[in-house]
């Protein structure tokens, strides 16, 4: 329940069990499910490119963490991280397998804009309670770390 409780803004990292062992299994399904939607969704390098992007914002989250002295809230945030990615990960995926090329389909956009602007909101969230900053902030980190993933995974990959 805290998973989906985070993803409502109603609870953060904190709220997750400690320890290493649930984050690291929610950290491997979360990079699994980029190669595993490759296939499904006929791309090449969506699986490098996915693992690229959660290995930097895993990295950064844990230099902030470091830098604030919060290095002991690492697991609780990579379970919030790991958790919250895979489930807006499946709901990406669900949508991006109804796409079809052939015609527009403004609805499917649209509701891929909400779910990118809301997987925004939720991370901003878990790093304000991670990291014991604004909301403001958290929101501020979640768009640089986008943008930053975004820029590197166009200079790495094209």
């Amino acid at each position: 329940m805290t998973l989906l409780d985070m993803l409502r803004l109603r609870s953060g990292p904190q709220d997750a069990p400690p320890g290493w062992t649930l984050a690291v299994a929610l950290s491997v399904a979360y990079i699994a499910q980029g190669f595993i939607a490759d296939p499904i969704l006929g791309e090449s390098d969506g699986a490098m490119r996915s693992l690229l992007a959660i290995g930097v914002q895993f990295t950064l989250i844990a230099v902030l963490l470091n830098g604030r002295q919060f290095l002991a809230r690492l697991p609780q945030t990579l379970t919030a991280l790991a958790g919250t990615g895979f489930i807006f990960g499946l709901v990406a995926l669900f949508l991006l397998m109804r796409v079809d090329p052939t015609r527009q389909q403004p609805d499917l956009a649209l509701l891929y804009l909400a779910l990118f602007g809301w997987s925004l909101a939720v991370d901003a969230h878990i790093y304000r309670h991670a990291l014991s900053v604004r909301m403001r902030t958290g929101v501020l980190l979640s768009v640089l770390i986008f943008a930053g993933n975004f820029v590197l995974l166009n200079a790495v990959f094209g």
